[in-house]
Parts: C-alpha cells; sequence; structure tokens
C-alpha cells in the first residue's frame, strides 16, 4: 500500500510539471530567459530528486526525461516564455543512449516560431557516454537549438570538454560565486574566459543569492546570473520588469554524424613526412608528457591499430595517465571498454578506416596537438615499419580528430558503471539542485565479491552510521576514483552533504594550503595498491575552514588480487596539530632568543661588526692552514678623542658607526672585520698567498686609509678623519692570533709615532 502515486501514475496522468526560475543579463538587468526546472505532483515524489530515484528504480528514466521536457515545453508556451525570451532545457545524461533525442525533434515539431531554446548538459555525460554526447550536440545544433555546458568547475571533466562540445552558454558551478577564490577558481576561470573570448560564448554564474555573490560573479567575467537573488523558481515564472532578447554566439557548425577518420581531417594542402615507427613512438611519449603536465582538463585519445601493441611498456604509461589526465580513451582491434582502469577504449572493426592509423590527440583548454599517421603497409621490423604522418597544432583540426576518436569510444556498460559497493544505486547522478535537482543516493558498502543479506547489510549500515570516524569508499575501476559511499561522521568532518561529493573525487576536500607532497605520497600509495597513514590538511563545508585530517587508506581487492576500491577513515586532529604547531612555534621562539643572545655575545651592539670573542675562533682557525698566510691590520683612529670632546659621545658614536661601513667597502668580501672597543678596530685577511701576504696587507691598508680619510659630515661639521694601522703577518710575526694582536698593536703605535713599518 501506497502514501501516493507512484512513478507509473505519475507518467501515464502527465502529473509531472515545471517551474521557471529567471536568468538576468548582470550589464541591463532584463530578464533574458528562464530555466526550467522539473516537479513532482504533491506529495513524496514532488522533489526531483525523488523523482528521478523512483524512475531510475522502475527503469522508466527515459520516459521521465521525455516527461519533463515536455513538460518544460507546454509550460513555456502556457507562460508565454517565447521570444524574445528563451527557454533553458536539461538532458538527462543516462538515457542518452536509449533515446538520443528523437522525441525533442518531435517536439521541436510541433514547437512555435517563437520558442527559443537551449539545451544543457552536464559533466556526467563527458566521461561516461562521450560517443552519445557528441551525436547528442549534433542533434540538437540540427534543431537550430544551442547548447550549454551545466555545472562547469564542479568537475575538471567539464574544461577538458570544453573545447570539443563548443557550448555557447558556459554555466558556472554555483560554488565559483559562493567560495573564496583560490587556485582551483583561477584555472577555471582561465580556461573559461579563454574559451568564451576565442568562441563567443556566454558566461552565466548561478547562485547568487546576495550583493556579495553578485559581485563575485561579475569579477568571474559572467554576462548572465541565475539564483534567488533574481528569483525562485515557480509557475507561472515571477514577474520580471524588463525583458530582452538574449544575444547568443552565432551558431556554431553541425559536424557530421559520419566518424570520419582523424588523418583524413588534415586541411588539404598539409605537408606530409614519412618517418619509421620508432619515431612516432618517440613523438608519442613527447605529447604524453605534455599531457601529463596540463592535468585533470585535459583529453588524450590515440589508436593502437591492434590491441597487441598495447605493449606492457604503454600500460605501465597510460596508467600514469589515468592517474593525472581528465579522459583518456585508446582504441584499437580487439581492445576492450576498459583497456585499463581510467582508461576507455573500444574494439575497432578491421574496416574502420582508423585501423590503419596512428593517431594521438591531445586537447584542453589552452593547449592542442595531434600526431596524424597513416599506416604505409611496410612487412619489416615493427619498429622500422613507416608511416606516413602529420603532426599539428590548429586547434580546430586538433579538435575534429578528437571528435572522430571519441565518436568511436564505446558506452559504459552496466559493469563498469557500478561498482561492488553500488549495485542497484546510481552514484553518479549529479549532486545539489540543477536543473533536475537530483541527488545521489548514499548506498551500502560491501565488500568486493560480497553479497550481503538484507539484516547484515542494515547492522552494516548501523555500525558505520554509528562510529565518530569517517567514512568513505572510492571506486578504483572508474576515471578519477569517485567516492561511491561516505558515512553520516564524514559528512559532519567535511561539512559537506553527501550529495555534494558522491560522484566526485576526495580532493574536493583539498585546497590552496593542501601539501602537494602528500597528496603526490598519497597518489603513488594508490597507484602501487598499498596502504597509506598520514595527515592531510582539508577544508570544511562552504566556508571552506581549514581542518587537519588524519587519514588510513586501505585498498580493497577482488578474488583476483585487483585493487577494486580504497576504504578511508578520517579523523579530525586539529587540536592536536595545532597544539604540536604551537610546541613547535615555542620551540622556534626559544631558538631564536638563544641566537639572539649569541649574537649579543659575539658582535659590538653600535656597529654590529664582530668583537674579539667571536674573531679569535675565526683567525685560528684560518692560522690552522700551511698552505696560506693570514694578515692581521691594527686600527686605530686619529684624533678621535678631539671629535669626542668637541662634538659629544653621540657624534663620535655616529663616526663610529660610519668608519665601520666604510671598512667593509674597503676591504674584501672573505676579511674578519671586528671592533676590540673605543677607536679600535681589526682586519683579519685570510687565506693569502705567502709570496704576496704583505703587499696585500700593505694595499689593503693603503685603501682603508683612502676610504676613511673621505670626508664626513658630522652633525653639521664636515670632517676628515686620518687612521693608524699596523700590520702583522701569519708566519713572520707570529702563529697564533694573540702574537699576531700584539704584533700589529706595536706595529700600529709605531706607525702613529711616525715611524714606518717594514
Amino acid at each position: 500500500m501506497t502514501n501516493g502515486p507512484t512513478i507509473h501514475d505519475v507518467l501515464r496522468e502527465r502529473a509531472v510539471h515545471s517551474v521557471f526560475q529567471p536568468i538576468v543579463d548582470l550589464d541591463s538587468g532584463a530578464v533574458v530567459a528562464y530555466e526550467a526546472l522539473a516537479r513532482g505532483p504533491v506529495g513524496p515524489l514532488q522533489r526531483p530528486d525523488q523523482l528521478f530515484a523512483a524512475a531510475r528504480a522502475e527503469s522508466v528514466l527515459s520516459e521521465l526525461d521525455h516527461a519533463c521536457r515536455a513538460a518544460a515545453l507546454r509550460g513555456a508556451l502556457e507562460h508565454d516564455v517565447v521570444a524574445p525570451l528563451t527557454l533553458f532545457v536539461n538532458v538527462e545524461p543516462e538515457i542518452l543512449d536509449a533515446a538520443p533525442l528523437t522525441e525533442l525533434m518531435a517536439l521541436a515539431d510541433g514547437a512555435p516560431t517563437g520558442l527559443r531554446v537551449v539545451v544543457e548538459m552536464t559533466e556526467r555525460a563527458l566521461a561516461a557516454r562521450p560517443a552519445e554526447l557528441l551525436r547528442t550536440v549534433t542533434r540538437v545544433r540540427e534543431l537550430g537549438w544551442a547548447i550549454a555546458l551545466d555545472d562547469v568547475g564542479a568537475d575538471a571533466m567539464s574544461l577538458a570538454f570544453m573545447p570539443l562540445l563548443r557550448p555557447d552558454v558556459v554555466k558556472l558551478d554555483l560554488r565559483l560565486v559562493q567560495d573564496r577564490p583560490g587556485p582551483a577558481v583561477a584555472q577555471i576561470m582561465n580556461a573559461v574566459n579563454a574559451y568564451a573570448q576565442e568562441s563567443g560564448a556566454l558566461v552565466l554564474a548561478e547562485g547568487i543569492e546576495d550583493e556579495g555573490h553578485l559581485l563575485a560573479a561579475r569579477a568571474l567575467g559572467a554576462q548572465l546570473g541565475q539564483g534567488w537573488l533574481f528569483g525562485r523558481p515557480s509557475a507561472p515564472p515571477p514577474p520580471a520588469a524588463v525583458v530582452a532578447e538574449l544575444a547568443l554566439p552565432a551558431p556554431a557548425a553541425v559536424a557530421t554524424a559520419d566518424p570520419t577518420s582523424p588523418f583524413s581531417l588534415l586541411p588539404v594542402g598539409t605537408r606530409l613526412r614519412r618517418a619509421p615507427k620508432a619515431l612516432l613512438i618517440e613523438l608519442s611519449k613527447q605529447l604524453e608528457r605534455e599531457a601529463m603536465r596540463l592535468g585533470d582538463t585535459c583529453v588524450v585519445a590515440s589508436t593502437f591499430q591492434e590491441a597487441r601493441h598495447f605493449t606492457p611498456a604503454t600500460r605501465s604509461r597510460y596508467r600514469d595517465l589515468a592517474d593525472r589526465v581528465g579522459f583518456v580513451c585508446a582504441l584499437g582491434e580487439d581492445l576492450s571498454e576498459t583497456p585499463l582502469p581510467g582508461v576507455r577504449g573500444a574494439a575497432l572493426d578491421p574496416r574502420d578506416p582508423v585501423r590503419g592509423e596512428w593517431d594521438l590527440v591531445v586537447l584542453a583548454p589552452h593547449f592542442a596537438a595531434a600526431l596524424l599517421a597513416r599506416d604505409l603497409g611496410d612487412n619489416g621490423p615493427e619498429r622500422e615499419r613507416t608511416f606516413e604522418y602529420a603532426l599539428t597544432y590548429e586547434r580546430a583540426t586538433v579538435a575534429a580528430a578528437a571528435q572522430s576518436l571519441l565518436s568511436r569510444v564505446a558506452p559504459r556498460t552496466p559493469d563498469h558503471d557500478v561498482s561492488p559497493a553500488t549495485a542497484g544505486t546510481d552514484a553518479s547522478t549529479d549532486a545539489g539542485t540543477t536543473g533536475r535537482g537530483t541527488v545521489r543516493p548514499r548506498p551500502v558498502p560491501r565488500p568486493a565479491g560480497a553479497v550481503a543479506a538484507g539484516s547484515a547489510e542494515a547492522l552494516l549500515q548501523r555500525a558505520l552510521g554509528a562510529t565518530n570516524s569517517g567514512i568513505s569508499i572510492a571506486d578504483m575501476l572508474r576515471p578519477d576514483h569517485p567516492l561511491v559511499y561516505v558515512n553520516s561522521a564524514f559528512e559532519n568532518l567535511s561539512g559537506l552533504r553527501a550529495e555534494d561529493v558522491l560522484g566526485r573525487n576526495c580532493r574536493v576536500l583539498q585546497g590552496p594550503e593542501t601539501d602537494q607532497v602528500t597528496v603526490n605520497g598519497i597518489r603513488a600509495s594508490l597507484q602501487a595498491g598499498q596502504e597509506w597513514r598520514g595527515v592531510l590538511l582539508n577544508y570544511r563545508g562552504p566556508g571552506r575552514e581549514p581542518w587537519w585530517n588524519e587519514v588510513y587508506l586501505a585498498p580493497v581487492v577482488d578474488a583476483t588480487g585487483r585493487v577494486v576500491q580504497y576504504i578511508g577513515i578520517q579523523n579530525d586532529v586539529t587540536a592536536r596539530v595545532r597544539a604540536e604547531q604551537e610546541l613547535d612555534l615555542e620551540r622556534e621562539r626559544s631558538r631564536r632568543h638563544l641566537r639572539r643572545i649569541e649574537e649579543f655575545a659575539y658582535t659590538d651592539p653600535l656597529t654590529g661588526l664582530a668583537n674579539r670573542r667571536r674573531t679569535e675562533p675565526l683567525v685560528e682557525a684560518a692560522l690552522r692552514s700551511r698552505d696560506t698566510r693570514t694578515a692581521l691590520l691594527f686600527c686605530d683612529l686619529d684624533e678621535f678623542k678631539v671629535v669626542n670632546d668637541e662634538l659629544g659621545h653621540a657624534a663620535g658614536d655616529d663616526l663610529l658607526v660610519e668608519v665601520a661601513r666604510r671598512l667593509r667597502q674597503a676591504t674584501p668580501a672573505d676579511a674578519v672585520l671586528a671592533r676590540l672597543g673605543g677607536d679600535e678596530f681589526i682586519v683579519a685577511l685570510p687565506g693569502l698567498h705567502p709570496d704576496e701576504a704583505p703587499d696585500v696587507a700593505a694595499a689593503t691598508v693603503a685603501a682603508l686609509a683612502a676610504r676613511v680619510a673621505d670626508p664626513v659630515d658630522l652633525h653639521g661639521v664636515q670632517l676628515s678623519l686620518g687612521v693608524s694601522t699596523g700590520i702583522a703577518v701569519s708566519g713572520r710575526d707570529g702563529a697564533t692570533f694573540e702574537e699576531l694582536l700584539r704584533h700589529a698593536d706595536h706595529a700600529m703605535y709605531r706607525v702613529k709615532r711616525g715611524r714606518v713599518v717594514v
């Protein structure tokens, strides 16, 4: 017995209706479009997440998707959402292969000419069904309708596929407007603005709820806005004071539905080269390295002719690509749908022209390159077989070649779509309330290969719900290793709802200060199928509050030993880490204090030069060398007492500071300078050649005398001082610091008395 209509009742009675949310031109404030959002009848199926969950459970998702769009078009006509207004509707990614858009064409035939439509697609369709997605885009454009790419920024995949889909409108995920700016936002906006400038596409910011969000949207380059600040979804739509036409870019060229081979897409007149396979291998590796550098906003598509060419060495490289790159596919005769975890594939028909090609395409928002080659049919040794090829960086050709290869990628079968932890559920459904408002459910995880009874499953659910540790499970067989389960404690720790994180990589918790070395260590452990323990800085909730996460990651293997999942256990250790940081800070303060005490003990406080306590061990260390000599200069200012007596001790101190500065300028960089006290200074010149030491010392004395004698303005009085200097050289005048200092001191007094030093 049910408490309301079933999904079959809803579909039979056409009980799905649409509410409409305004889309506003941010410059004029005029409403230019409305987005149709699906709603069910009052009751348990009213919310879109409940509606689509019921349809998915009863295998009528395609019928519900059709009903939603029909309701959107009917509602648009009923509420006059016609020209100059534009209607935004959604296409459900899961049914692209079941009903590409035949129903849309039927609806289009009955739609008035004044109905302007933009079809929204999300990144959820990109990796799962790229071939169907590209065909759907072609069909939509054949109808004369425009394309919007939704939730851009929620997943890097949307940036990777943006050059292929060529959307007319780029819809920024609401987190870009509502969260604090950081490196991820900068990366997204760099790619989006570059694409918009090149293509003329419009940028639409979602989630604008207050003036701060509006300011952020404008700063991000958005021309259009959507959110509660402009009106909540309703039927009829909220009244608009000003209505204007949405100025979409010129219609993009409709791509051919025939999957042409990449090599045949080279422009007429392209200069072709001839090379052995060995060179193509090295060129391919270089492009793969470029793709690794570009990271998760990059698409890599390649052909291998036959499965035997997908060698163990190639598999190793493509494992790395799958871990770092947004989307990777490899095509060849007898290649499976998933040659490696994270790598999409397709078995080529022997008659397919791609079967005779060597193609490697790398496409990203700011980079495009393709190696396109045709086998010339040699029968010699494998690495010496010759190909006719071109290496092109022309973006349009690279994008067309990528579309050609992706149009052959096999759709994910249910076995590839659902991991053991998500059997019977859909973990890839979009989060939050987008056009459909669907929400990811939280399945109960099961050990790989096990089929749990209902009671055991309920017990496991209660146990995981009761623990204070955050529990998460990532599917290692799907691209980007998305989370497929989180418990309530994980939600509390992360500040995010399950529907916000399921289907996404756990890097959603990372932020600008997350240590990349630690992240690389995690990645290496996962790649090796090993456990990992450590502490990582994560960010909590929409406010992005930093917190320290103590993480334990453990692999789950199937019967063959293959890693199919990773279980993560998280605990908030922020208080402990901060206490440790405070202790470390206190230790550093103590070390700095000790260094200051040591500095005071070894430094003349007036001039900053070393004192005798510091100088003596430095000179003694230099004297240990048997191959060099050290000269010690004892300097005493002439008539310094007169300065103190006539101008005061403050002026005398200023003069001593100036003399110290001039001594530094007139002596070599490796000289040791010290103030003994009063107006007495010493200069040690280490590492001198035995034959040159006396001459170098004498030359330095002359330079010091000249520099010190330069006039100085001291408290309004022009002075020119002299300096008396005595010289002592090791090996000639002494072997220790004390002996040299005594000899130089006596020599200085002889100079003061007018005697010449020999």
